[in-house]
């Protein structure tokens, strides 16, 4: 029987016009929650790459699918945190999953605006962080510029170690897996690195402004 890897690509191979389609699903299932926490979105992702990186579909569909597919599911899940408030850990279902949940809560505690940008490249926080942002009252405008920064960084990093591995091997069928893991860890680490140091430059910024006014 097939994974549920191997057949979100076999899909995608077979039908190339609705590629950006089912990434832009995929993207927003693994942003997510609950659905996030579960689904191997990332690795369908990154094989995906390699098949815009083969020319075998096109990158901006799917570029843009993965941009407005990630920023719509955290935006769900940061709009469920507000609406279901901070007593739904304690119900089912997520009552099962408060492990995840105690570790966002931390992590949005400790790195407030900063956390919604970076928790989208960690796994064990990426579904659960906008909840919890939702949960503790986050202000939406704060929200949103973090969700919609994180995306467009997020969705070429995790494209590009396929792409580049198939631009590197020539033919899909030569891949490496441990290659296009390696590939794919140093650009979601240059990707933090990148946006880690947008951050301070807008933290500076605003600090600036207010010392001016």
């Amino acid at each position: 029987m097939e994974s549920f890897v191997d057949q979100c690509v076999r899909l995608i191979e077979t039908h190339q016009a609705w590629a950006g389609v089912l990434v832009g699903l995929l993207a927003f299932g693994e942003s997510l929650i609950l659905i996030g926490i579960l689904l191997p979105g990332t690795t369908v992702l990154v094989i995906v790459g390699g098949l815009v990186g083969a020319g075998l579909i096109h990158p901006l569909p799917v570029v843009v699918a993965a941009i407005i597919g990630a920023a719509l599911g955290d935006i769900v899940s940061y709009y469920l945190g507000i609406w279901l408030g901070r007593g739904v850990v304690h119900k089912w279902p997520l009552n099962r999953h408060r492990n995840e949940i105690a570790r966002a809560r931390l992590f949005f505690r400790r790195y407030g605006f900063a956390a919604i940008f970076l928790g989208r490249f960690f796994g064990p926080v990426r579904a659960t962080v906008p909840l919890v942002a939702g949960m503790m009252g986050m202000d939406r405008s704060r929200f949103q510029l973090a969700n919609i920064l994180s995306a467009l960084v997020w969705a070429p990093a995790i494209l590009m170690p396929g792409w580049l591995a198939a631009k590197g091997a020539g033919e899909l069928i030569h891949f490496n897996a441990t290659n296009i893991l390696l590939l794919a860890a140093v650009a979601i680490v240059a990707a933090i690195v990148v946006a880690l140091g947008g951050i301070k430059l807008l933290a500076r910024s605003g600090r600036r402004s207010r010392g001016r006014a």
